[in-house]
């Protein structure tokens, strides 16, 4: 019991930060062109703090019932970004919420009916152990940016290094520091199996940041010399108030059909379910593998539940304009302190729930000190290698591309799809084409026209 709801805690304060980030993502200011919709409207960033903590808090508490799996749900932040970046700009909000209940009905009938489970049990158990293994270089690389540990190097710079550490591969500023000593302190936690030494350490460096802030005066916004990435570490001026919701059931189904045509809505909608499908697919096995809860072939016990609950997500996400739910890799830390069951979900559910009437004290905690958390996580999860025989190279190719493709790409169905279809032609090549599923040969191909999807797009609009 107490492993599991250290574990919700965890999660919860891992992922906290979603709260205010969806916001950032898919929200604006009237009157204001960010995030503005085809008719120059947008989502007021306070209601979409609020929904985002509702759907967060519901789908978790519904998922660790239903699924007895601990895997928080909350807005997946590859389908938000899609939506403020590319569907939001030809259609208004409620429209493009609208095509992410469609890809939430069609991912929910793909799993009722099977097919979505057929597909997770095909995918061979070296390329889950990939899987895996990826989503712990992604969840270490997510810390990494989140802390301003790794920055992207301007263009102006004239450089064709992407990204450095710090700035001018120096650490700077205090945020990163509190960062540095949070991994080392976590890692020692962890070394010596202390008991919620994750958690101790999330507490232990909020403190300190809190401490630093008030000292310092560091300012917030990364955009400021030495100030935090996300949040400012500080005690809160009021405890909150009444969430606004009025953004739920602000949703328009068939509007986008309308609008820009059935042809090019379809694309968009088929760019939607593939990331939904195959990024809680990807996150639900590594989650699984760490947690010791899937079998020797990488699979889960009563998956097909889980991937109903989870494609749900999508529907309640849209219908309340909080973007997609989905299952989030940061739970992973909750896995690390010990949770195995839904009671850490729900627990971690309560917390978002919990959050919509506190919203300035969820802000308390600096993605600093949180980010540790995801780096030690993402040590654990590489060990999934262990399981991968790479002196066999047309195992070792894709599984290898598997891997490093979701934190190149910041995407976890990148580095799915990436591996699939690698896998697909090295077995072929190794002259090992009866291995393949016949699914495996048709999620490939699907895979090859989502990663052709701008060019088919161009071509049909």
């Amino acid at each position: 019991m107490g492993r599991e709801v250290r574990g919700g805690l965890v999660t919860f304060f891992t992922m906290a930060y979603i709260v205010v980030l969806n916001p950032i993502i898919i929200g604006g200011i009237p009157g204001e062109p960010k995030n503005a919709d085809v008719l120059g409207h947008v989502l007021p960033l306070s209601q979409v703090a609020a929904v985002t903590a509702l759907v967060a808090g519901v789908m978790s508490i519904v998922f660790g019932m239903v699924a007895n799996y601990p895997f928080a749900i909350a807005a997946g932040l590859g389908i938000n970004s899609l939506l403020a970046v590319t569907i939001a700009p030809q259609v208004t909000w409620p429209e493009a919420m609208g095509l992410v209940v469609i890809d939430g009905i069609i991912v929910v009938l793909l799993a009722v009916t099977g097919f979505r489970t057929a597909v997770f049990n095909a995918v061979p158990a070296e390329l889950k152990a990939a899987i895996a293994a990826g989503i712990g270089c992604f969840v270490a690389f997510v810390g990494f940016i989140d802390a301003g540990f790794v920055r992207r190097i301007p263009d102006a710079a004239g450089t064709t290094v992407p990204v450095q550490l710090g700035d001018g591969n120096s650490i700077t500023t205090v945020p990163v520091l509190i960062f540095v000593i949070g991994v080392l302190l976590m890692g020692v936690l962890v070394v010596k199996k202390v008991p919620g030494g994750l958690l101790i350490g999330i507490v232990i460096m909020t403190v300190v940041s809190i401490i630093l802030e008030s000292v310092l005066h560091l300012g917030s916004g990364s955009e400021h010399s030495g100030g935090w990435a996300l949040s400012v570490p500080k005690v809160p001026d009021s405890a909150g108030g009444l969430p606004n919701l009025s953004l739920v059931g602000n949703v328009d189904l068939f509007g986008a059909f309308t609008r820009i045509g059935v042809l090019a809505a379809c694309v968009l909608v088929f760019a939607l379910v593939l990331s939904n499908f195959f990024d809680a697919m990807g996150t639900m096995t590594g989650l699984g593998k760490e947690a010791g809860l899937a079998d020797e072939k990488g699979n889960l016990p009563n998956i097909g539940k889980a991937l109903v609950v989870e494609g749900t997500g999508a529907i309640v996400g849209g219908a309340a304009s909080s973007s997609s739910n989905t299952v989030f890799v940061e739970s992973a830390s909750g896995i690390a302190e010990g949770a195995r069951t839904g009671l850490a979900n729900v627990v971690t559910g309560v917390l978002f729930l919990v959050a919509m009437f506190l919203t300035p004290l969820y802000e308390v905690i600096p993605s600093e000190a949180v980010a540790p958390a995801m780096v030690i996580v993402g040590a654990m999860m590489i060990g999934q290698v262990r399981s991968i025989d790479f002196s066999k190279l047309w195992i070792a190719i894709p599984t290898f591309l598997t891997i490093v493709s979701m934190p190149f790409t910041y995407s976890i169905a990148n580095g799915i799809g990436i591996g699939f279809i690698s896998w697909v032609v090295m077995a072929v090549a190794a002259g090992r084409i009866r291995t393949i599923r016949p699914l495996l040969w048709i999620v490939a191909v699907v895979f090859v026209l989502y990663f052709m999807r701008e060019p088919i797009s161009n071509l049909v609009s």
